[in-house]
């Protein structure tokens, strides 16, 4: 008897599908590695309520820089958090802007506009570190800013300040820039 279920089992396993596991796998394509560091700033859960229920999606604010002046922000919505995310991401990087840096610090203090958002930031002494919150800290870790002082006035949104914090950095202009301007040398500027 027992040779007998030996035959049936074997012939079992004979017929036996074979299984999605079992199948070779499609080689996958590996994306380039980006050259910036990515942080997501906020997840938004935004819930629609329709005749059949609710539906839910998400929006991400994503900040990516490679810590020697370029930094850049983006928006995506997705009806799920990773591709929302991968959506920010995509457009963070075609949004970047460069940041002048004196030394550790911003060449000057500056005010940036959004909305009723508004940040202060103003150059610190080196030592002093990152004095910002939330997502301005992001932005200015990523732009390779060591020190500097910031304030956020008005709305503390956090999409508003993000996008306050790059009108003032775009406001930003080297020592060579105001040279540049004034038709001076760079010496000159200073003092």
């Amino acid at each position: 008897m027992s040779e007998e279920l030996e035959v049936k089992v074997e012939a079992k396993e004979e017929r036996r599908p074979q299984r999605r596991s079992d199948r070779p796998r499609r080689e996958r394509v590996e994306r380039e590695k980006s050259p910036y560091e990515a942080r997501t700033v906020s997840i938004g859960r935004i819930i629609k309520v329709v005749k059949g229920g609710r539906r839910m999606r998400f929006n991400a604010v994503v900040i990516v820089g490679d810590g020697k002046g370029l930094v850049g922000f983006g928006t995506g919505k997705a009806k799920e958090v990773a591709d929302a995310v991968n959506k920010a991401t995509k457009d963070a990087e075609k949004n970047l802007v460069r940041v002048p840096i004196y030394r550790t610090t911003i060449p000057h203090e500056v005010i940036g506009h959004y909305g009723s958002g508004r940040v202060l930031m103003k150059p610190a002494v080196p030592g002093t570190g990152i004095s910002a919150g939330g997502p301005v800290r992001t932005v200015m870790e990523l732009a390779g800013v060591e020190d500097v002082l910031t304030k956020c006035l008005g709305s503390n949104t956090r999409i508003n300040v993000v996008r306050a914090t790059f009108e003032g950095l775009k406001q930003l202009r080297s020592v060579e820039q105001v040279a540049e301007m004034r038709g001076i040398e760079a010496k000159k500027v200073l003092k």
